[in-house]
């Protein structure tokens, strides 16, 4: 069952890196659109709840 999680966890990585080392520069923001490194926790708070609610639901 670990392994399983591992190799989605390392597939979705590889996805990250790969898709950001081919990837364009982000066009620049609107003026007055606040983006900051909230939207980067709030990314990772989500995928770690997904991955705390699947394993909740395997049990």
């Amino acid at each position: 069952m670990a392994n399983k999680y591992l190799k989605t966890v390392l597939f979705m990585i590889m996805f990250i890196i790969v898709g950001s080392a081919f990837a364009q520069g982000p066009p620049p923001p609107p003026p007055g659109l606040p983006i900051d490194g909230g939207i980067v926790a709030l990314f990772a708070a989500g995928i770690l709840y997904g991955i705390n609610k699947l394993r909740s639901k395997k049990k």
